[in-house]
């Protein structure tokens, strides 16, 4: 007990420990840092740049840029600041600022740091100068630091560079596995190679491991820039809008509205700065996949900087502002996305109903979406799928089924859209107790894809909550678990499922790693209090209970049969 206890406590200590950690960064000893002259300055300089790291720590990049241009007397006094102070002008799209700024101190130790030589790097290119790029490049060498995604940066931006310059390809380059594969196409559409196409259908592939369907947008402009419109439009009839990117949608929309000239308005593989820009688009990619929303943004308004022509690129950014739970930034960023743009205008809404939902809540975020979708006049099924999605999430089940019923009758019933959606609709009948409709739907699902993990937990937790098929449930449940065993949903259902066939020491494992894993979650606290119980822990037991009765998405009807666990412990079943 007392190590779940410390869990629930973690994380307000790291946030206590967080803050020490800045304050010592401001009055550390003479031997570590140049900040030992702080104390020859007004205390309002090291207020206000207390004030903008912690600022910049919350993310509010814009009080923070102030604070950081109020104490702009301790650059040549404190090293770190004017890496912190850069972030915030290049989070503020203030890369020019950034760039200069980086300029005045170039002869200074404190722009020795990663991000400043490839903000010079991108400036340089900007401005077609791949001599003084080079130059700069010798700086980021020294950099790498053995950072994976730093010795990516700068290997790949050396590769293009060198193609840039001497307008050949160095076969001597390292490989990044699918990412060169990338790089290695965008260079030879730059040089005009006539092996360019040979790599593009390399890229996108569909036997592919990775998802690049992305670069199907690109290969569309390749065909268009290269007067090859009749293949552009036989391969975006391939395409469907409900289960591809945005992108690729927008490409397939302008393609059918025969707006081609669209395509070279925003990309071009013959111009060296939209393809620098795509690369880093890519890089800001991947640390937003790690999380790591600072660098991500960081990279993204590099790259728009780079091509401010591919506002599409502006979705992402909308991302990491929400995510962040800025939500004003982030409705400040969709309003570049309008009507001439249709899935990215749809984009724009659907975020903007998810805002209104964090906010508020999920009825008025659902009424939003619904009028705002009452004024097209000829919805795609990308848009009906996403209304039915919203409708279940605000628990509207028996609208969210009408929605998934009429994308089903258009697609192919085969399709592994057809087994997702099947799951979705199931779910929805299950929320309504509408359990022959739930059963058929999602056993339809399995059929096509046997192996879907989430579906065979989704249906053998229904059964097993209706006590029906209950040997049949676990062996689904353990297949479920044998392909997706460090998912949580999994394991507390497999863990609940040990507890309904009383073998309670078995369940308690489960439930316990499922605890850990999520240990915010209602059901799955509610079920190892029920284990705790039945295992003679009651005051534990009555630990994690009391701990639902304090989350904020516990339900009405969950809490009340808590308190009468508190009290006489779990029925029996």
């Amino acid at each position: 007990m007392i190590r779940f206890v410390f869990n629930h406590l973690k994380f307000k200590i790291l946030k206590y420990i967080k803050l020490v950690v800045l304050i010592g960064l401001v009055y550390q000893t003479p031997t570590n840092t140049k900040s030992a002259s702080f104390e020859k300055f007004d205390s309002r300089y090291l207020s206000n740049y207390f004030s903008g790291i912690v600022a910049y720590e919350n993310k509010d990049n814009s009080n923070s840029l102030d604070f950081f241009r109020s104490s702009k007397i301790l650059i040549d006094k404190h090293d770190p600041y004017l890496k912190r102070y850069i972030f915030s002008l290049v989070q503020e799209n203030k890369i020019n600022g950034a760039i200069n700024l980086i300029k005045q101190n170039l002869r200074k130790e404190n722009t020795d740091f990663f991000e400043s030589y490839v903000l010079l790097i991108v400036d340089s290119i900007k401005k077609d100068n791949f001599d003084r790029a080079e130059k700069y490049l010798v700086k980021l060498s020294f950099l790498t630091e053995q950072n994976r995604f730093n010795l990516i940066i700068y290997e790949t931006l050396r590769q293009y560079i060198y193609v840039f310059k001497e307008k050949r390809i160095s076969f001597n380059d390292q490989n990044f596995g699918n990412l060169t594969l990338i790089t290695n196409t965008f260079k030879r559409c730059y040089l005009g190679d006539i092996n360019t196409e040979d790599f593009f259908l390399k890229l996108i592939d569909e036997n592919n491991k990775f998802d690049y369907s992305r670069y199907l947008f690109f290969y569309l402009t390749f065909l268009i820039e290269n007067n090859r419109i009749d293949e552009a439009i036989k391969l975006s009839n391939n395409i469907e809008y409900i289960n591809n990117p945005i992108l690729l949608s927008q490409g397939k929309n302008w393609i059918e509205n025969e707006n081609y000239e669209n395509f070279k308005k925003v990309f071009s593989c013959k111009n060296h700065k939209d393809l620098i820009s795509e690369f880093l688009f890519l890089i800001s990619n991947l640390y937003s996949s790690q999380d790591q929303f600072e660098k991500s943004n960081f990279y993204l308004n590099i790259a728009n900087f780079l091509n401010p022509k591919f506002v599409f690129n502006l979705a992402l950014v909308a991302d990491n502002y929400y995510l962040n739970q800025n939500y004003e930034k982030a409705k400040e960023t969709l309003r570049v996305f309008n009507k001439e743009t249709l899935f990215y205008y749809w984009f724009r809404i659907k975020k903007e109903a998810q805002i209104i939902g964090k906010e508020s809540d999920d009825i008025k975020a659902l009424n939003y979406l619904v009028k705002e979708f009452s004024k097209f006049d000829n919805p795609n099924l990308k848009m009906i799928l996403d209304v039915g999605n919203f409708h279940k999430s605000a628990k509207k089940y028996k609208k969210a089924i009408s929605f998934y019923s009429t994308v089903l009758s258009s697609i192919d019933q085969n399709s592994e859209l057809s087994s997702d959606i099947l799951y979705r609709r199931g779910g929805s009948y299950e929320r309504i107790k509408d359990f022959e409709n739930s059963d058929k739907d999602l056993l339809a699902s399995l059929e096509i894809d046997p192996d879907d993990a989430y579906v065979l937990n989704y249906l053998a937790y229904s059964w097993l909550e209706r006590d029906y098929k209950i040997d049949e449930a676990i062996s689904m449940l353990e297949k479920a678990y044998a392909i997706k065993s460090n998912d949580p949903y999994i394991i507390d259902s497999i863990g609940w499922a040990y507890y309904l066939i009383d073998d309670y020491v078995k369940a308690e494992k489960f439930l316990k790693r499922a605890v850990e894993l999520m240990p915010d979650d209602p059901i799955v606290n509610d079920h190892y209090g029920d284990i705790l119980w039945k295992l003679d822990r009651k005051i534990q037991a009555r630990y994690f209970w009391k701990s639902v009765l304090s989350f904020e998405d516990t339900e009405e009807e969950m809490k009340e049969k808590i308190n009468i666990k508190l009290i006489s412990g779990p029925q029996n079943t």
